[in-house]
């Protein structure tokens, strides 16, 4: 079930109020395709030279649902979590939608006391691809390339599974400083966003923050209905197409 285009693009987050919080700091990209998202939020105090600044941000990617249960409450946005940098929620994510115009939506949570407003980026409609990454077996993995419009987000999982001890709602900060000799294990969750033109891809943001405003040739080209490649230095050559979307 595809997502309403009014969804689609690349939206900010330029609010967020809790109980407790008021935050208009953290950087933050939604990026929505037809079916696919990818997430990905940054404090701006996070030092990601450390493993705790590195754990404190936020990541995730997979499927988008709207739904609209009660007629009388807002539409239900639910993004489902296929990869997160983050442990397992015990609730799922997700909010009541009202678009306060076509490029401003407010959220307001269900399963959690929160506000956000989200405005959509300029260049962020039109071309619409998600690519999953296929293994030396041809097999589809978790690693996901999503395109919106002038924009790019690259989300690579990490390798390792949680610890046993693992329990729903831990944070990632929690779970390293039980498991100190794992973080790097823990913290290998490579997430990339940026700006794709004229064949270049420019990162704006990324988990590693070494690899931010660093330029790559990228090129994406379809070679069957359900095939892809891709030609960017660090990423696979061989990808499966999930959704493809390119007007002319």
């Amino acid at each position: 079930m595809n997502v309403h285009d009014r969804y689609h693009g690349v939206w900010q987050r330029t609010l967020l109020e809790t109980p407790t919080e008021r935050d208009t700091t953290t950087w933050v990209r939604w990026l929505q395709t037809g079916l696919w998202h990818g997430d990905l939020r940054v404090p701006p105090d996070a030092d990601r030279r450390t493993h705790a600044g590195r754990a404190a941000q936020q990541g995730f990617g997979g499927t988008t649902l709207i739904t609209q249960p009660d007629r009388a409450q807002p539409e239900v946005c639910t993004w489902q979590r296929h990869i997160d940098l983050q442990p397992p929620r015990s609730t799922p994510d997700a909010g009541h939608m009202v678009f306060a115009s076509p490029d401003v939506v407010h959220e307001t949570g269900i399963h959690g006391a929160y506000f956000e407003v989200w405005e959509r980026l300029p260049g962020s409609l039109g071309t619409r691809i998600a690519l999953a990454a296929l293994d030396d077996q041809g097999a589809p993995t978790a690693e996901r390339l999503l395109v919106s419009g002038r924009y790019l987000m690259h989300l690579r999982p990490r390798r390792t599974a949680w610890p046993a001890d693992t329990a729903p709602d831990d944070t990632l900060a929690e779970v390293v400083a039980r498991h100190p000799q794992q973080a790097e294990a823990l913290l290998d969750f490579d997430i990339g966003f940026g700006t794709l033109e004229h064949g270049v891809w420019t990162i704006e943001r990324a988990t590693v923050a070494e690899q931010e405003g660093r330029v790559r040739t990228c090129a994406l080209q379809r070679t069957s209905q359900s095939e892809a490649m891709v030609k960017c230095p660090a990423l696979p050559v061989h990808w499966q197409v999930l959704e493809w979307h390119a007007p002319d």
